[in-house]
């Protein structure tokens, strides 16, 4: 499909950042090529992921959920693969909604891969993303990084996590290439890996590489992962205790909080900011992404 223009916004959830290409009708052949090119930092806009804003009616993944939730985030990671699901990217994709007048401050509810995501957007700039349940499955796992070995926590969130406590934020290493994990079989698609330290009372810390992105700056089901990783080891499960628990969760480009009801739902609290609105250049757009 040739494109002769293509609008664009480029936003960011505590410095996770995404390249918006609204499309309400979709009419854009977002391939993944095109999708590389676009996230690239030196020959592209530069982000972590894109999010295709798609009317859920339009789109055949989201197209049964159109009842539910009018607009269907259709996640892309930097190396163009798809993705279940981003917390931050929903956060992002939800101020975009509001910055484009089609939604207000108040409640909402976004399509993604990962099931229908409810979202409050606070006027003080905060948003709230109602993340789901956790999932916690049995399997065993460890997390390598040169000579070192974890073990970790198996955690989905709609996507796969494996976090892993330790002693300094250092031992992760550069995080450029994917961690090795064993056994492979338990992640069979590729996993996002967290490397956790703590900073206090219901405080941590943590860096992560994400499948298909590579290190970032933020990582919001990342962060959710964490945070019930942090629960579950600390003997503060909402589920027993009858009481709602919030962990203040550091990343690199911010800080989330994190609460976990008794009926499991987790709830991701954090900012999102629109930095620039913009059209890519028509010949660049044939001859590079469209090409």
């Amino acid at each position: 499909m040739t494109q002769t223009s293509l609008s664009f916004l480029k936003g960011h959830g505590t410095e996770n950042d995404f390249v918006i290409v609204p499309d309400p009708d979709n009419s854009v052949d977002l391939s993944a090529a095109a999708v590389v090119k676009l996230c690239d930092r030196r020959a592209g806009i530069g982000a972590d992921g894109v999010l295709h804003v798609v009317r859920s009616a339009a789109h055949p993944e989201a197209a049964h959920l159109a009842d539910e939730a009018e607009w269907f985030m259709d996640y892309r990671n930097s190396d163009g693969s798809v993705a279940e699901m981003c917390g931050n990217g929903v956060r992002v994709f939800a101020r975009y909604l509001q910055y484009a007048g089609h939604v207000e401050p108040g409640d909402l509810a976004v399509a993604t891969r990962g099931g229908i995501k409810q979202v409050h957007l606070d006027k003080s700039g905060d948003v709230t993303v109602s993340m789901g349940r956790a999932a916690l499955p049995e399997e065993q796992v460890t997390v390598v990084v040169g000579e070192r070995a974890w073990p970790a926590r198996n955690v989905n969130m709609g996507n796969p996590h494996a976090v892993a406590f330790v002693d300094s934020l250092d031992h992760a290493g550069r995080l450029l290439d994917p961690p090795r994990y064993s056994p492979a079989e338990v992640y069979p698609a590729g996993v996002n890996v967290e490397f956790v330290i703590d900073r206090g009372p219901r405080h941590v810390a943590m860096r992560v590489h994400e499948r298909g992105s590579g290190e970032t700056r933020s990582c919001g089901t990342g962060a959710c992962a964490v945070a019930v990783a942090a629960i579950r080891r600390d003997g503060a499960d909402p589920a027993v205790t009858g009481q709602p628990v919030t962990y203040t969760v550091d990343l690199l480009g911010g800080t989330l909080l994190i609460t976990e009801h008794p009926d499991g739902r987790i709830d991701m609290t954090g900012p999102a900011v629109i930095v620039a609105a913009g059209e890519l250049d028509p010949a660049w757009l044939t001859e590079t992404v469209f090409a």
